[in-house]
């Protein structure tokens, strides 16, 4: 049944024409199959989906091509086995985005195309909009039918029904106390009958706009002609606006001009959590049909919505990274927010980068893009300078309000509490006497990041990582954050026995509680991850703040997007320290981008914003740059330092990653690949790539694996990406590749 392109002799069949599948499978290759019978040719359009046998299994595959002849025997080739769909799911704009998304990143095409799918059409559901069950009496019927006379439920059921003259909806059966198997026996005696009606679209009532929109200042109407007259036309442009610019206006005032023109858009936001606010911001705007896209939505939900979209249902689409292989019936506009985020990169399967993918579908859909952020990304920055973006700037906060102040607070010698100076803490006083919030940003989770036996120097140590256990004292317990591993603290130390436990360090746990002690009279919030896990908790938390009463917010990154808080006027950053010695070259870019949108927070209303860091180094070169002349000029300066170091956005990458069981195993994988690649490269003539490595991965041992990398770095992309074809299939073939879990990570943004 399997076929590999790679070895076998194509043999001719029938005249009946030979499917090539692609289908969900880490292999890089099509599948070969008989068409199902009775299908005519004309049925079998590229992007179907077929139901096949694959092993003892069957699987739903999307046909690429037809073929006249397959390298597998004709006696060895299975017949599909059932035809779903009389056109194809995804467009064809769309079909051809998943090709070129399955090449450039070397992943598996079947792969591809099952994450460019809702999970309900990877599992065979229709894909057609939701059809609802209605129950009605069938004509003729009575309740006086002898065949009731002894059933005095069923004679109910018909009763309930009689009094619906339109039809009982099948999920609004419990709620009449209809009995399904009462209905069933009424179906086959005749007395009531079944109608399937298609879920009916909601309708856009009244006018398009809800509430009046904002005026704008010279510089956000620049920017918004500049989008504006590329309507109808590919065109890439990057609003590089400071926090508080009113972006978010630009983007509103766009969306409104693309629906009136009876086109859709599709909006990008970096996390879940900004999910309900977009949604809730453009909700107040628009009368208009918005379609919510992320992880979070059921599988119900997000393949109606994605119906929505594709059947032109939907007006504007809001999603996560994932959102991007949203079909659009009549695509006008796409906005990436916060462009910069390193979570439109997606880490495990199909390595994409959404933002880059989102300007090659604006291509091929031939509509504009617009990147936004505060702090654009270095490789965004570049390619406004080179030309390939236009640059819009924003350098104004929307309704005069001023930049925050920046004051580095060098905290050498002095003493700590959980974190907190003695400065910073009278600061915090006089912006809670004055009536207004404070928010304090940590970017570490638990209690402590470690926990220490002050006896013998035990330290927590994750036995399946190179890693130090975090300590939630909340819970009890100690956590691996790198692979979720969990376990009781313990009462006394397990080498020495002594109980003189001590947590080292400071999370957002304990500077929450070392708050609530310091200031008993006021809230104190925390957000992150482990206190927003729950259904409704950050809409519960941004409730409490959005009334505007004096509280402290605790947090991590996650306050750090996109959101408004209108009443804060203080913003501490407790650790500025951690990404100036990393190991990491974007280290110092993501902390700079960090820490400029952290303090956007601060001052966004009448009030004037300050910003207090806590430094140990507060004549840091960076940090000085960072603070007194603004995110821009580090940019600049960052971009020089790369262009000599001959460092992304000067040079191309790709990062083969191996892990295993066994201590070597990995290295030795990637020693092999290492020589396939460099005689690849004296075969193929080409120049100027360098392979780096294979050398430990900064975390060697995770998750009770040991992980190895190869860097492959290349000033250019075209050889780096003639190389990396045939290299990936040959990997494939490598004998030790079984006993190595191993995968390609093409614009890696993560090293580590």
């Amino acid at each position: 049944m399997l076929r590999s392109r790679l070895f076998q002799r194509d043999r001719p069949l029938s005249d009946a024409p030979i499917l090539r599948l692609a289908l969900p499978s880490p292999l890089r290759r099509l599948f070969d199959y008989r068409a199902p019978a009775g299908v005519p040719r004309a049925a079998l359009q590229p992007g179907v989906r077929l139901r096949v046998p694959f092993g003892r299994r069957e699987i739903i595959g999307v046909l690429v091509e037809l073929a006249e002849t397959s390298e597998v025997p004709a006696d060895k080739l299975k017949p599909a086995l059932e035809l779903l769909d009389r056109q194809p799911p995804l467009p064809p704009t769309l079909f051809k985005l998943c090709l070129w998304t399955a090449q450039y990143y070397q992943h598996s095409l079947g792969d591809t195309l099952s994450w460019a799918l809702p999970v309900l059409l990877r599992q065979g559901e229709p894909a057609e909009a939701r059809q609802e069950r209605f129950w009605h009496v069938a004509p003729g019927a009575s309740l006086d039918d002898p065949r009731l006379a002894r059933a005095p439920r069923q004679r109910q059921a018909l009763a309930t029904l009689a009094q619906h003259p339109h039809g009982v909806a099948h999920q609004l059966l419990s709620q009449l106390q209809l009995n399904k198997d009462s209905l069933d026996i009424l179906l086959d005696k005749g007395l009531a009958r079944v109608e399937v009606r298609r879920h009916a679209p909601s309708e856009r009532h009244g006018p398009l706009l809800a509430q009046p929109e904002l005026p704008l200042n010279p510089e956000q109407r620049a920017a918004f002609d500049a989008v504006h007259a590329s309507f109808g036309s590919f065109n890439a442009l990057l609003l590089a606006g400071v926090t508080g610019s009113g972006k978010t206006e630009v983007y509103l005032q766009l969306i409104r001009q693309t629906l009136e023109a009876g086109k859709q858009a599709l909006v990008l936001i970096p996390e879940i959590n900004l999910g309900p606010q977009t949604l809730e911001r453009f909700s107040r705007r628009f009368n208009a049909r918005i379609a919510l896209l992320h992880s979070a939505v059921n599988d119900r939900e997000r393949l109606d919505a994605w119906l929505a979209a594709r059947d032109g249902e939907a007006d504007i689409v809001i999603g996560t990274r994932s959102a991007l292989f949203t079909p659009l019936k009549n695509p006008g506009l796409i906005i990436i927010d916060e462009e910069h985020d390193a979570s439109y990169k997606q880490q495990e399967g199909l390595r994409y980068h959404a933002r880059d993918l989102a300007l090659v579908r604006a291509r091929q859909e031939n509509i504009p893009i617009l990147l936004g952020s505060a702090t654009p990304s270095l490789e965004s920055l570049q390619n406004a300078h080179a030309g390939r973006y236009g640059l819009l700037r924003l350098t104004q906060r929307a309704g005069g309000a001023k930049q925050p102040r920046f004051l580095r607070l060098d905290v050498k010698s002095l003493p700590l509490d959980s974190g907190i100076s003695m400065p910073l803490q009278q600061a915090i006083a006089q912006t809670l006497a004055a009536g207004q919030q404070v928010l304090v940003f940590l970017n570490r989770r638990g209690f402590a990041p470690t926990l220490l036996c002050h006896d013998c120097g035990w330290i927590s140590q994750c036995p399946r990582c190179d890693a130090r256990m975090t300590l939630h004292q909340r819970h009890n317990e100690l956590r691996c954050h790198h692979c979720g591993h969990s376990q009781r603290q313990p009462s006394c130390c397990p080498d020495c026995g002594k109980v003189d436990l001590r947590p080292v360090g400071a999370g957002t746990e304990r500077a929450e509680e070392r708050l609530a002690i310091l200031f008993p009279k006021t809230p104190v919030l925390r957000i992150d991850r482990d206190s927003t896990s729950r259904k409704d908790a950050m809409d519960k938390l941004f409730a409490t703040i959005q009334r505007g009463e004096p509280c402290i917010l605790v947090g991590t990154q996650m306050l750090a997007k996109g959101h408004h808080f209108p009443r804060v006027t203080l913003v501490a950053i407790l650790d500025a320290d951690g990404g100036l010695f990393s190991a990491d070259f974007r280290a110092s870019e993501r902390m700079a981008q960090l820490i400029v949108q952290v303090a956007g927070r601060a001052g966004r209303a009448e009030e004037p914003g300050r910003v207090i860091i806590q430094t140990h180094l507060a004549e840091h070169p960076l940090l000085v740059q960072l603070t007194e002349q603004g995110y821009f000029a580090f940019a600049e300066q960052a971009l020089s330092e790369r262009r000599a170091a001959g460092l992304p956005p000067f040079a191309h990458l790709a990062l083969l990653r191996g892990e295993a069981h066994k201590p070597g195993q990995a290295e030795d994988f990637l020693d092999s690949a290492c020589a396939e690649a460099e005689l690849m490269l004296a075969e193929l003539g080409l120049d100027g790539v360098e392979l780096l490595g294979p050398v430990p991965a900064p975390m060697e041992r995770r998750a009770g694996r040991y992980r190895a990398q190869l860097l492959l770095q290349a000033n250019a992309r075209a050889p780096l990406h003639r190389l990396l074809t045939p290299w990936s299939q040959a990997l494939e073939q490598l004998p030790g590749g079984r006993a190595v879990r191993w995968s390609l990570d093409i614009d890696p943004i993560d090293l580590f």
